[in-house]
């Protein structure tokens, strides 16, 4: 039986804690972790005014700055700023941009200082460990750190002075990055922005957000920003990064009852975000290596089901080469994207599937991981979330190990168990993540038993055949006709069953 209307948000955050818990991830803080939360009462504190003049000078962290990590810059007065979701408080990154002579730009990102507060070893550290990464689920979110932290100690918030490690890019005409820098600065976030309303504007559908008009000189440093983006993205594209158009859809609630799945579009502002991460996250790996550091690296395998895609494509009238290639597969994707925009989505969706899932590697001094065939990049790590990803918190110890010529903060052992764990335990979250949405759409559902739906294989293999929907945009399982269906094949299904408790939606071909 289904819980009445103003239960559905508790129902979903109890399945929410009983899937993490049968998953091996921990809903809760332990007490020892909120012990020493207790004792935090503040960020890092920047140095004085005269301090910093005098520090930025010299090279080095003026009185009352940073602890140890390398010398700390004084960059307070750039304007900065943060593009994330609406109700994002666990800001992670911040941008800026400058023109420079012949067309180049410098891009500066800025990634919260998270070390700073969180020590390796601490309860709070324990627990991040264990679980790798923030949960998010339909009912609610359950963060890697406390929101204490990740909402407001260890936030770039707006208006607040924070450290952070300052990744540095020059984006050439074409797109390429023939200079890069890691160092350590202090950062002011002039303005807390949300993806919606910056990529309307950058796309001319709608006037500025009112925050960029009240910030002199933001607009056109934000246009500067959308100029570089979109130069690294043709670059990767020219070399084989796949674009891929994937629907997420989130559960609209009024008060407590589930009305809605509401799909979340692309847009010309999460771009610019994006292709600042890939290009900052390359850095980082490059510029471990250059130290003769080892790193976590975040690879995509070639596809193993490259034939199924292949396949696709013929169904197409495409095609593609018998053994894996970038390049060939992101034109194909390029002329469907074109010739269909409006079922993109679902092709991105089987293309998805069929790459298979990212994973953690160690890479040695010396040694040569996979790199990223989605990305089409070698070099690539995960550092620019650290609030949200323990990978991240590792790269940033070791950035600052580096920075300051000390030794590595984990052993190659260590950070192989931890690059295996954190595979792992993202696999766990993601696969919450994905039953608590089905629980919401299983509640959505529920009164809509006997209808019938068109939809797309997502999944085919012995555990069984899914599909998804459309509209509303939910995935199920095809329990009755499912014989001779693979992914990326076109459906029309009738929905037989809910169980939102274990997140059930079944259909019948």
């Amino acid at each position: 039986m289904s819980a009445k209307p103003r239960q559905q948000r508790a129902q979903l955050e109890a399945i929410a804690r009983r899937v993490m818990e049968e998953r091996g991830l921990l809903p809760d803080f332990a007490p020892a972790a909120l012990a020493e939360l207790a004792r935090l009462d503040q960020p890092a504190s920047p140095p004085t005014a005269g301090a910093a003049g005098a520090a930025a000078a010299a090279g080095v962290a003026g009185e009352g700055g940073a602890p140890e990590g390398g010398a700390v810059r004084d960059l307070r007065s750039l304007l900065w700023c943060s593009i994330d979701n609406d109700d994002s408080r666990d800001l992670d990154q911040l941008s800026v941009a400058e023109a420079l002579p012949e067309s180049a730009v410098k891009v500066l990102v800025a990634i919260a200082d998270v070390d700073t507060l969180v020590h390796k070893g601490s309860a709070i550290d324990q627990h991040a460990e264990h679980n790798t990464t923030s949960v998010y689920t339909a009912a609610r979110i359950f963060p890697m750190l406390p929101e204490k932290l990740s909402t407001d100690l260890t936030s770039l918030s707006p208006d607040e002075d924070r450290l952070s490690l300052v990744i540095e890019l020059t984006v050439g005409k074409d797109g390429s990055v023939p200079r890069s820098d890691v160092y350590r600065a202090w950062v002011r976030n002039h303005a807390k922005l949300a993806y919606d309303g910056v990529g309307a504007w950058l796309e001319g559908k709608a006037e500025a957000p009112r925050r960029i008009g009240e910030v002199p000189g933001l607009d056109s440093l934000l246009r500067l920003q959308d100029q570089a983006a979109q130069r690294l993205r043709e670059l990767r594209h020219e070399r084989g990064a796949l674009e891929l158009e994937t629907l997420q859809a989130r559960p609209v609630f009024q008060e407590d009852e589930i009305v809605d799945l509401q799909v979340e579009r692309g847009n010309r502002a999460k771009e610019l975000i994006e292709d600042f991460m890939i290009a900052a996250n390359g850095t980082t790996a490059a510029f471990l290596t250059g130290k003769g550091f080892p790193s976590l690296r975040r690879v995509v395998r070639n596809p193993k089901r490259w034939p199924r895609i292949v396949e696709l494509a013929a169904g197409y009238g495409e095609h593609l080469p018998p053994e894996p290639d970038a390049p060939a597969l992101a034109g194909f994707l390029v002329r469907r994207r074109q010739a269909d925009p409006l079922r993109f989505p679902d092709l991105s969706l089987s293309v998805v599937k069929l790459l298979g899932a990212g994973e953690y590697v160690l890479e040695r001094p010396g040694d040569s991981a996979p790199g990223h065939f989605g990305l089409a990049v070698r070099d690539y790590t995960h550092s620019t979330a650290p609030n949200r990803r323990y990978p991240d918190l590792i790269t940033q110890r070791l950035l600052k190990a580096a920075l300051a010529a000390r030794n590595q903060p984990y052993t190659a052992e260590e950070l192989e168990g931890l690059a295996a764990h954190c595979t792992e335990q993202e696999d766990a979250a993601q696969k919450v993540e994905r039953q608590v949405q089905k629980s919401a759409a299983a509640l959505l559902l529920e009164s809509r038993i006997g209808q019938s739906f068109d939809g797309v294989v997502t999944g085919a293999s012995e555990k069984g055949t899914w599909a998804r929907i459309f509209h509303p945009p939910a995935e199920g399982r095809i329990v009755h006709g499912w014989q001779g269906l693979d992914v990326g094949d076109k459906v029309r299904v009738r929905l037989v069953a809910t169980d939102a408790d274990r997140g059930y939606i079944d259909f019948a071909r």
